[in-house]
C-alpha cells in the first residue's frame, strides 16, 4: 500500500473518533470499507503515537492538557495541511512582513513560503526557521528564551515579549481546537498567551486550522474564528460561523489542492 494512502486512511480514522467520540474497530473498518485487522493494525499505530485510547473494545481521541508529540502530528491530517499552505502562500507577497506561531500546519505554511522573496519573518518556531532556510532574500527573527525541546519552540514569557518588538503585516498561527460555536480553544494558558502576543503584532491575522480540530473539547480559549481577519480551514463550519464571519469581515477560505 502507498504511504499517501495509509495516511489519508488514518487522518479518516481521526476524523471520524471527532465526530463520534467513540466507535469499535469493526465500525470503524465498516465505514472505511477495509478489514478489521486492517484497522486494529492502524489503530495500534496510533495509540504507540498517543493519538487514540482503546479500552474495552472501543477506541476514542485521547485528552490531555498538552498536544501530543510533535513527530505524530506532522503525519496527522497532512494532505489537507499541504493545502491550507497552498491557500497561505496565495495570500502573501515577496516581500512582506510575516510572524509565524508554532505546530504542524505552520511549518507547512513556511515551507511553501520559502518560495517568496525578501520576505521578513519573525517566529518562535524552529521548525520555521530550517522550512525558510533557503528562501531567497528572507531575514528571520527567532524568539529567545527557553526552548520546549518536545516542540523545538519557545512559548514562555520570552516568546511573548518578542512579538511585541515588531509591526508585521501578516500573523500566521494555529490553535489547538475549535468549538462547534466558533471558539478558538488551546491545551493551556501558555498557549493561549503565545497565541495572543503574536495576533497582537500584525495588521492582519490568518489562522490556519485542519478540519481534524474541529469539535475538540479543551480547556483554554481565546476568542472566537469571527475575530480574525482570514480562516484558512476545511473544517465544517455552521451557518452561523459563517455569518458572524461575514458580519465581521472575517473571510473563511476553503483550503482545496490546485
Amino acid at each position: 500500500m502507498k504511504r499517501d494512502d495509509l495516511n489519508i486512511r488514518r487522518d479518516r480514522i481521526i476524523a471520524l473518533l471527532t465526530e463520534n467520540q467513540e466507535l469499535s474497530a469493526r465500525d470503524l473498518a465498516a465505514q472505511l470499507g477495509v478489514s478489521v485487522q486492517t484497522i486494529r493494525a492502524d489503530l495500534r499505530d496510533l495509540d504507540a503515537a498517543a493519538l487514540v485510547q482503546r479500552r474495552n473494545g472501543a477506541v476514542r481521541l485521547r485528552q490531555q492538557s498538552e498536544n501530543i508529540a510533535y513527530l505524530p502530528r506532522v503525519g496527522a491530517s497532512r494532505l489537507e495541511k499541504q493545502q491550507i499552505a497552498l491557500a497561505v502562500k496565495n495570500l502573501v507577497k515577496d516581500g512582506a512582513r510575516v510572524a509565524l506561531g508554532t505546530g504542524t500546519t505552520v511549518e507547512q505554511c513556511a515551507r511553501m513560503l520559502a518560495i517568496r522573496q525578501n520576505l521578513f519573518v519573525a517566529t518562535n518556531s524552529i521548525h520555521a526557521v530550517h522550512a525558510l532556510q533557503n528562501a531567497p532574500g528572507a531575514v528571520v527573527e527567532l524568539a529567545g528564551g527557553t526552548v520546549r525541546l518536545r516542540d523545538l519552540d519557545l512559548i514562555g514569557a520570552a516568546s511573548a515579549g518578542f512579538f511585541s518588538r515588531f509591526r508585521m503585516e501578516q500573523a500566521i498561527f494555529s490553535c489547538g481546537g475549535l468549538s462547534e460555536g466558533g471558539e478558538v480553544l488551546d491545551y493551556n494558558a501558555a498557549e493561549i498567551v503565545a497565541r495572543q502576543s503574536i495576533t497582537e503584532c500584525a495588521r492582519e491575522r490568518i489562522l490556519v486550522v485542519d478540519s481534524a480540530k474541529f469539535g475538540r473539547d479543551l480547556p483554554c480559549r481565546m476568542g472566537h474564528v469571527w475575530e480574525y481577519e482570514v480562516v484558512v480551514t476545511n473544517a465544517p463550519l455552521s451557518a452561523d460561523i459563517r455569518d458572524r464571519c461575514a458580519a465581521t469581515g472575517c473571510r473563511i477560505i476553503a483550503a482545496e489542492a490546485e
